[in-house]
């Protein structure tokens, strides 16, 4: 904000960087030289959480006499040092508080300034008339006279958990900068990547990307609560080190274009009604959709043709199973990804499979295609409810004896049981199409995949 209330006030600004290290001392006075009106510090730092000294607010006072020291300490109340004092012994100094981060009364939008006399009433002629509403303002002045005791305990937890962050973000090779804010910034070749996964688990961080210079950089708060930073810290190990990567198999591993696909057409047919391919995939997006005998029920209703589910899983079965007159329809499926890619994943991490088919189609297909081998569980109708249920996926894990999984999908089911379980969602489009695509992002996929080897590149 010091920037855009710059701009505003038609005053050019001289940022210094300050990225890591100390606070660049030499270089908030070259940047002034004789021009400078304002010197704003933040300290701690936003986004980086790096700190001033008493001394350096010293210097920079006895080098720019002229300026007026505008020190932001909206974050101070988690410093190892309390700078308000040493600021306010300055002359021309302006201190900046806020109950925001501390008091945790952000929507309150309230903060205070303490300086001279002087420059106070200068603050207040400045300012507009009527800037805060008559609760805020009661509400803050009740917060002020139990400070710092309303704020002990958050601030105690963020210290405690900072600390445990920035040697779990050492840990995942994320290069975490000193801190002491509530918050650690780590910079990262993955950031756009890991803002991107977290958020599909639920879990919100700052990335900069549109910031020069910060473009590597997350900021990641310290919740101040043992069951939400557990929250955290789960997801950001099963962002970077999972332990097992968990697939769909239909639209993902096998090729059911002409099988499935072709079978759910032909039965619709059985009744006088003809659906294709967009009809199929549109289908296929809606909650429940993973049974493919459903889906036939429901696109012959869409035609005005009441049938039972019984119904239509009789007509499909024979399709895609064939009879004793024709060749069943499973017969044209095809494996997607290579053998040698799913020799390779499985060289890096256990492979799983969690999918709605029955037992016996699954292991039909994988021993048809001689990749039984590579999977170590196979979850399939029998075992547990159909997803959006978690249950599924929660059920391969307990299987494996694993808890940081990602799991591949080319449904919005398939990604709301993967959120659901905890578990990474990533999409899976073999295909180039938009609306498939905005469909699982809709749906949460942290990535929506084209080719198994963009899977390869993103695991660690």
């Amino acid at each position: 904000m010091i920037p855009r209330y710059g701009e505003l006030s038609g005053a050019p600004l001289r940022p210094v960087p300050w990225r890591r290290g100390p606070f660049p001392r030499q270089g908030f006075i070259d940047a002034a030289g004789d021009q400078a009106g304002v010197l704003a510090v933040v300290t701690p730092n936003n986004p980086t959480g790096g700190v001033a000294t008493a001394d350096d607010l010293r210097a920079l006072a006895a080098a720019c006499p002229k300026c007026l020291l505008l020190v932001d300490l909206a974050y101070g109340d988690f410093a190892d040092e309390d700078l308000t004092a040493a600021a306010l012994e300055l002359p021309n100094s302006v201190v900046l508080r806020s109950f925001s981060k501390a008091g945790g009364l952000a929507g309150l939008r309230v903060g205070y300034a303490l300086s001279s006399p002087s420059t106070i009433a200068n603050l207040r002629a400045a300012g507009n008339p009527y800037s805060l509403s008559a609760p805020s303002i009661a509400l803050a002045e009740e917060v002020l006279r139990n400070w710092p005791a309303d704020a002990s305990g958050y601030v105690a937890a963020a210290r405690a958990e900072r600390s445990q962050l920035e040697e779990l973000a050492t840990r995942l090779g994320l290069a975490p900068t000193p801190s002491q804010a509530n918050f650690i910034c780590c910079e990262t070749e993955q950031a756009a990547w890991l803002h991107a996964a977290l958020g599909a688990l639920g879990i919100a961080i700052r990335h900069f990307a549109h910031r020069p210079g910060l473009e590597k950089f997350l900021r990641i708060t310290c919740p101040g609560r043992s069951d939400e930073l557990k929250r955290l810290t789960d997801g950001l190990e099963t962002c970077l080190q999972p332990e097992v990567i968990l697939f769909d198999m239909d639209g993902v591993l096998a090729d059911v274009s002409a099988s499935y696909h072709e079978a759910i057409r032909g039965a619709a047919a059985t009744w006088g009604v003809a659906v294709d391919g967009p009809d199929i995939r549109a289908a296929k997006t809606e909650p429940g959709a993973n049974n493919d005998w459903e889906v036939t029920r429901r696109l012959v209703s869409r035609a005005g043709i009441e049938i039972s589910l019984e119904q239509a899983k009789e007509r499909f079965e024979e399709l895609y199973q064939g009879t004793g007159k024709q060749a069943g329809l499973w017969r044209t499926e095809t494996l997607i990804p290579s053998l040698d890619t799913l020799a390779a994943l499985a060289r890096r991490l256990p492979l799983g499979i969690v999918t709605g088919r029955p037992r016996a189609d699954a292991q039909r297909f994988l021993q048809m295609t001689g990749t039984a081998g590579y999977f170590q569980v196979l979850v399939c109708m029998e075992d547990a409810p159909l997803k959006p249920d978690p249950a599924p996926v929660l059920l391969a894990l307990q299987k494996m004896g694993l808890s940081r999984a990602w799991m591949v999908g080319d449904t919005p089911d398939d990604l709301v049981a993967d959120r659901r379980a905890g578990v990474l969602p990533l999409g899976f489009l073999s295909g180039a199409r938009a609306e498939d695509r905005s469909r699982l992002q809709a749906a949460g996929a942290a990535l929506v995949l084209s080719n198994f080897d963009e899977l390869m590149e993103r695991l660690p």
